[in-house]
């Protein structure tokens, strides 16, 4: 790692791209700090996963770790929708923030369908491409190649590419620097582990920046795909975006530090830092979560009757703890009355409270549950 080059800088006339250099090839690690650090990662890592075994219905929670993932992950890009307006439909939404909210709405569907395909795709640019399209689809990028690598050079920062922050490679050594990354992905011959190479093919997508919009949410999503398809977490729960977010500035400096410092070891360290840190938070929210599914199950115990029907609202709830009368009644298979009867009951109970003050059109919010991923 002592010897890592990240690339070189080329004059293109009035501004200089960045070319790296290719991942594919034997690594050796020769840092004593960042082997414990690794190793914390892996136990973390290895401990949040063991939840993909004894908690009950899983993939009723990891809907709302996929909707926070979402909102950091656009929100670094500037978009503002927060995960309260997220669960909102979409004529609900004001009409200055739909856009935002569609784009929200774009990375969950990106997301669930990448981690679906996973089941008949590789982690490959194949993968990443569709991700990408479904990404775009519909949203401020529509017009930018949605699901194809880009034919022009971009930049990053700067009103015109004369006074960018940085500038990727030339977008004709893209489809060398993507196969090369898809070669390092896949390399069981030259052993490197798991949680290191995700990082690195983080830090080589953001810099080789193949699409003309999208790329640093497409990034982030990709750690998430790649622990999925590498089998070291069985369902997608861990999402970095969070912390990302929350480091924002040290997130980019760490990126810059290695592209003109060749500070592999720095860069290493931040990352498994935040796979340590959102580990143990994502922990401690399925802790959490735990504890109040048994609260929750013995309050509706006490409704009698209507237990039955709240259980059915209860499982809705924690996949999208925002809802209104019409989806109770849905949810229940209940009349009207019964719904606004079931309502009244969560209040009472504390489940639900009612957030738009108004006459008609109310929604109600499990607000206990909301928290644990704010």
């Amino acid at each position: 790692m002592k010897k890592f080059q990240a690339g070189r800088y080329i004059q293109q006339g009035h501004y200089r791209s960045f070319q790296p250099n290719l991942m594919n090839r034997a690594w050796t690690i020769d840092d004593m700090g960042l082997i414990q650090l690794l190793g914390k990662a892996d136990r973390e890592l290895g401990r949040l996963d063991m939840y993909s075994d004894y908690v009950p219905n899983l993939a009723l929670f990891i809907q709302m770790h996929v909707l926070k993932e979402a909102t950091q992950s656009s929100k670094i890009e500037g978009t503002q929708t927060n995960m309260e307006e997220a669960l909102l439909d979409k004529e609900d939404v004001a009409l200055d923030k739909r856009d935002d909210w569609e784009e929200v709405q774009n990375y969950v569907a990106a997301m669930n369908e990448a981690i679906e395909k996973l089941q008949s795709l590789p982690f490959s640019a194949r993968l990443i491409k569709e991700t990408h399209r479904t990404l775009l689809q519909g949203v401020r990028g529509k017009h930018k190649m949605p699901g194809e690598f880009r034919e022009s050079q971009n930049w990053i920062g700067g009103a015109t590419i004369s006074d960018a922050v940085f500038v990727p490679p030339v977008h004709t050594s893209i489809g060398e620097l993507i196969g090369d990354l898809e070669k390092f992905a896949h390399n069981d011959e030259q052993y490197f582990p798991e949680l290191l190479k995700i990082a690195l093919i983080h830090y080589q997508f953001e810099t080789i920046h193949p699409f003309l919009d999208g790329n640093g949410r497409v990034g982030r999503l990709m750690i998430t795909l790649y622990l999925v398809s590498k089998r070291i977490l069985k369902q997608p729960v861990l999402y970095l975006s969070d912390f990302f977010e929350r480091n924002r500035s040290h997130y980019y400096d760490n990126l810059n530090r290695m592209r003109d410092k060749n500070d592999l070891v720095r860069w290493f360290k931040f990352f498994l830092v935040g796979v340590i840190e959102t580990a143990q938070s994502g922990i401690a929210t399925f802790d959490n979560i735990l504890k109040l599914q048994k609260q929750v199950e013995a309050q509706i115990q006490t409704l009698g009757s209507r237990a039955s029907n709240a259980q059915k609202v209860v499982n809705y709830l924690y996949q999208r703890p925002l809802l209104d009368a019409a989806k109770v009644g849905e949810v229940a298979g209940v009349s009207p009355a019964s719904a606004y009867k079931l309502i009244a009951d969560f209040e009472q109970l504390g489940i639900l409270k009612e957030i738009t003050g108004g006459k008609r059109g109310k929604h109600y919010l499990f607000d206990d549950y909301l928290k644990l991923f704010r």
